[in-house]
């Protein structure tokens, strides 16, 4: 097949999307496909051996938001794919969904960022429900133009449906098993990592991800009061300054590690006793799966795409984000090591099948559902 994919976010940012968008691209160019990227600037010229073509961009909060103008029309009938895959559409995504309907190509659009719901839990009283409004008219518009959206979740699924989408599917996402596992426990830079963390045997608790207000780092302050105990904060983002002097006023103890990438991503988690996830507005939680393919158990807030991923008391353990304390006491039994160790193994088993070539086949799949010569008649 050929596969355009117009991705909101691209290297060299590091989050969700970008994430998912190079594996599938990685999979689907070593399945012999021929795939093209566009993405905002600034963007490498190529990736796993397939074009990419950065389009203009704006700064957004630290964030380069692309531009919808009319040279989507022309990149698009100029590869002429068969299948436009449009990753977290919201702005230069809505631009490619419009374009492909004008080329006639069937547009795929995977929802990965619940806008709304970030606006009506950050913006205060009628403004926040108002923009929440908003933002789902505008969501809504755009998917409506596409042949089919893809949730990663079945929140999110239900949310879409609720809010009048059409045409909706299940499709989550993949973990790269061969790069987090267990092993990188016995590896010497991870034990060096580790005694600079737990010098004296602390817990060791962990978050990776963006530094964002969405991200509602802010709940790990609940963990100052409990003994024995040093947070690691992987990741980097606008909300990082913020973040720090939180914790640090709640008297946490916290290390804060900044963006890793690749091995030294994994030896940061393999360093760890227990990863916790804090966002409540999550369409999926890729850093559970990365940290559960690690043998950790996790704990994260019993709301959105985490809901897919844990099983509570069996893989991990969900705590009520409505409920003070709620983090705490999920935390705090984690001080068992037997405890600890089970519900890791049980991670582990659970997402041991869940190989981004085995998530690639089922888009594929979604993909031929639309192109199939039936698909294209209708």
């Amino acid at each position: 097949m050929r596969v355009a994919i117009v991705t909101e976010s691209f290297l060299p940012s590091v989050n969700g999307v970008t994430t998912s968008v190079c594996r599938v691209v990685e999979c689907l160019h070593r399945a012999g496909h021929e795939v093209m990227v566009v993405a905002p600037r600034p963007a490498p010229r190529s990736f796993a051996g397939c074009p990419v073509h950065a389009v203009a961009s704006v700064p957004v909060r630290q964030f380069p938001v692309g531009l919808p103008t009319a040279e989507m029309e022309r990149l698009l009938p100029s590869f002429a794919p068969d299948v436009v895959h449009v990753a977290s559409p919201f702005v230069l995504g809505a631009a490619a969904v419009v374009a492909a309907n004008r080329c006639g190509l069937p547009a795929v659009a995977v929802y990965q960022t619940d806008m709304p719901g970030y606006l009506q839990r950050h913006v205060p009283g009628l403004a926040g429900r108002g923009a929440a409004r908003t933002a789902w008219r505008w969501v809504r518009w755009v998917h409506r133009q596409a042949a089919l959206t893809l949730a990663p979740s079945t929140p999110a699924l239900a949310d879409l449906r609720r809010h009048g989408i059409p045409r909706t599917a299940l499709w989550g996402r993949g973990v790269d098993t061969a790069q987090f596992h267990p092993g990188w426990r016995g590896d010497a830079g991870t034990a060096a990592l580790r005694r600079h963390l737990s010098p004296n045997g602390e817990l060791v608790v962990g978050y990776v991800g963006r530094l964002a207000p969405e991200k509602e780092l802010h709940r790990l302050a609940e963990l100052a009061g409990l003994p024995h105990l040093r947070v690691a904060v992987v990741g980097d983002g606008p909300s990082a300054g913020r973040d720090r002097l939180t914790l640090t006023a709640a008297g946490l103890d916290t290390v804060f590690l900044g963006r890793r990438e690749g091995d030294d991503l994994a030896r940061a988690y393999a360093a760890l006793d227990v990863f916790v996830h804090t966002g409540t507005r999550e369409t999926f939680g890729q850093t559970l799966q990365e940290a559960a393919a690690t043998g950790l158990p996790v704990v994260a807030p019993a709301s959105g795409g985490p809901l897919d991923l844990v099983e509570h008391g069996r893989s991990g353990l969900l705590f009520d984000p409505d409920r003070a304390g709620g983090l705490a006491e999920a935390v705090a039994s984690l001080y068992d090591d037997a405890l600890r160790a089970g519900l890791a193994a049980r991670g582990r088993a659970l997402v041991a099948h869940r190989s981004w070539p085995s998530l690639v086949d089922q888009l594929l799949a979604h993909y031929g559902s639309l192109t199939a010569p039936a698909a294209r008649a209708a």
